[in-house]
């Protein structure tokens, strides 16, 4: 499926990339060169008027990680936003924490492996959540 993007945010997406956390580059090590399954993820993705820090077409999944600043409630009410834009274009979203990255990073990737297999397990026009 083709994913349209505002061009604007090329620029952004690189600038992030450049400047990523420390949990999304621990994560990134285990998420490039299709080490994830075999699917292919691309990090700081432009979707739509949004930028999702991983992300997978194949599997239609953004994967976000939030810093300390997603408990205040303006920056919350983006995510949610963010989030439901995501849902009505059929990507579905996990987010962890920056804790949970640095810290729990096995229970982080079986969260993500189990997405995969019931997304590998469920029918094309199901989504698997």
């Amino acid at each position: 499926m083709v994913i349209k993007y505002n061009p604007k945010l090329k620029e952004l997406a690189r600038q992030l990339r450049q400047n990523a956390t420390k949990a999304e580059v621990i994560l990134w090590q285990r998420l490039k060169r299709d080490q994830m399954h075999g699917y292919d993820f691309h990090r700081q993705k432009p979707i739509d008027e949004y930028i999702v820090d991983f992300f997978c077409n194949k599997l239609r999944l953004a994967i976000e990680v939030d810093g300390y600043s997603h408990g205040i409630l303006e920056v919350w009410e983006k995510d949610v936003a963010k989030e439901k834009r995501l849902n009505e274009l059929g990507i579905h979203v996990l987010r962890f924490s920056d804790d949970q990255v640095l810290h729990d990073m096995e229970n982080v990737l079986l969260v993500i492996e189990d997405y995969i297999e019931k997304f590998e397990a469920t029918p094309p026009s199901i989504p698997p959540y």
